[in-house]
């Protein structure tokens, strides 16, 4: 197992420690601004506007999230609906499933080109991306397998970086060159984000280390099945799973927080690799990315302490006192329920609901999906009766974990999954960054500190 023997200096030496201790205790006192100043000045906290909506910084054709309409400025709750370029997710899978076949590279040719593509165009970028899936001669060896991590988005944040200097023409920006990093990218994380996690069951777990070469006829879901398991087997509903994951994360707006610093960062003049692995950083945060990692932490507890899984009553008693913060992590929440955008259905939620239902027949787990279940319409009734809160809806981090769970995928790969979905999303956006609009994001910050005068090093206390 690696060892972090940097970290390890101010915590073994005493002196260091204690040192680090006190300039801790200056950082925290010197940099905390009251509340009061932020009504003050009426600063739109996280971008957002006094009745829960988000402050309007941009504008986008790649993908709108709703969940409400707004009647005199006040929010009114309706049906989830999530589109890319202005269709309907629930008609795209709808076609594709309908048809028995894969939908994710149907996607990212749509929110990448803007326009669905035909049977002929599709067939030509699906070998596009099959040509880009292997890595550059020496990547595996010399930046992954060398310098593995105990964090695979943190693998993949420094992989995309390093793909930088295996590019012969990384700092054009042009729309062309951005479309071809776009491909390259899309086609290739999933197998830096299989490569890492290997890696790192290996050099931190102690177990085998399986390296398998993408195949280039398969989509981006069957490799990754293909990838991350020593058999390389997979049943057809596993990969349909998947790929419906995958198409569900895939894009979610221009005003979720990795889109926005795709949006940022692109709007320096940046490369691309600088971009998209900003989005990374971004979506590597608790908050954002990785939700469903809570909600599997959540249901495993409640499996723990509920012994009858069909008893509404008990689980009720149970969720209440997750609420009043007595149980679980006790930070008083219950995840995968709520949503800053949806109301009344989270879409993405309630398709992947149907196709997780379909994956637990099949590997026998009926009765922990109608736990799920239970849970779900039970928490549903506690914020309704003790919160007052009739307009809130299960979200997709609910499900996602569990589908994730059901397919054998390790807990460490539910971010970068989801990393790999939204790759074309942030893709898209670059592009359009790009192509629209010259202008760099800078938004306000106001100073706060009153003046101070220099105080000379021999009269400071």
């Amino acid at each position: 197992m690696l060892s972090n023997s940097r970290g390890d200096l101010f915590e073994k030496n005493e002196i260091y420690k204690s040192s680090l201790n006190k300039l801790t205790e200056k950082a925290k006192k010197n940099n905390i601004i009251s509340s009061e100043c932020y009504k003050r000045y009426d600063v739109k906290r996280g971008l957002r506007n006094e009745n829960g909506t988000g402050v309007l910084v941009g504008l986008t054709e790649v993908g709108n999230v709703h969940g409400y309409t707004i009647e005199n400025g006040k929010k009114i709750p309706d049906q989830g609906m999530l589109t890319y370029r202005g269709i309907d997710v629930k008609e795209i899978v709808s076609g594709f499933q309908s048809d028995k076949r894969f939908g994710f590279e149907e996607v990212c040719y749509l929110l990448l080109l803007g326009e669905f593509p035909t049977e002929q165009e599709l067939k030509k970028f699906k070998i596009m991306l099959g040509k880009c899936r292997e890595l550059p001669d020496g990547f595996t060896e010399d930046m992954i397998l060398k310098f593995p991590s105990n964090n695979i988005m943190n693998k993949l944040e420094r992989s995309i970086l390093v793909a930088y200097s295996f590019d012969n023409n990384p700092d054009d920006t042009s729309i062309r060159n951005i479309l071809r990093q776009s491909i390259e990218l899309i086609s290739r994380v999933p197998v830096m984000i299989a490569y890492g996690y290997q890696a790192k069951a290996h050099y931190y777990d102690g177990k085998s280390l399986f390296i398998h070469s993408p195949k280039a006829e398969l989509g981006v879901a069957e490799n990754i099945l293909h990838l991350i398991r020593p058999d390389n087997h997979y049943t057809k509903t596993e990969a349909e799973v998947l790929d419906l994951s995958l198409v569900l994360h895939a894009e979610h707006g221009g005003g979720n927080n990795s889109a926005f610093a795709t949006h940022v960062v692109s709007s320096t003049g940046t490369d691309t690799y600088s971009a998209i692995a900003a989005a990374v950083g971004s979506l590597k945060g608790p908050k954002h990315g990785g939700a469903n990692i809570k909600v599997i932490n959540m249901m495993s507890n409640i499996k723990e302490s509920i012994n009858n899984w069909q008893d509404l009553e008990e689980i009720e008693s149970y969720l209440i006192r997750i609420l009043n913060k007595e149980m679980f992590d006790k930070a008083g929440l219950i995840y995968g329920i709520g949503h800053a955008i949806y109301t009344l259905s989270d879409p993405r939620a309630v398709m992947l609901k149907e196709k997780a239902l379909e994956l637990a027949k099949e590997k026998g787990r009926v009765d922990e999906f109608l736990l799920y279940e239970n849970v779900e319409k039970t928490a549903l009734k506690i914020f309704k009766e003790l919160r007052g809160r009739e307009n809130i809806c299960v979200n997709v981090d609910f499900y996602s974990g569990f589908v994730y769970d059901m397919l054998n995928i390790p807990c460490e790969l539910y971010t970068p999954l989801f990393a790999a979905a939204r790759m074309a999303g942030w893709c898209a956006h670059r592009i359009e960054q790009v192509a629209s609009e010259p202008k760099i994001i800078r938004p306000a910050y106001r100073n706060v500190k009153e003046k101070c005068k220099y105080i000379p090093i021999r009269e400071r206390d």
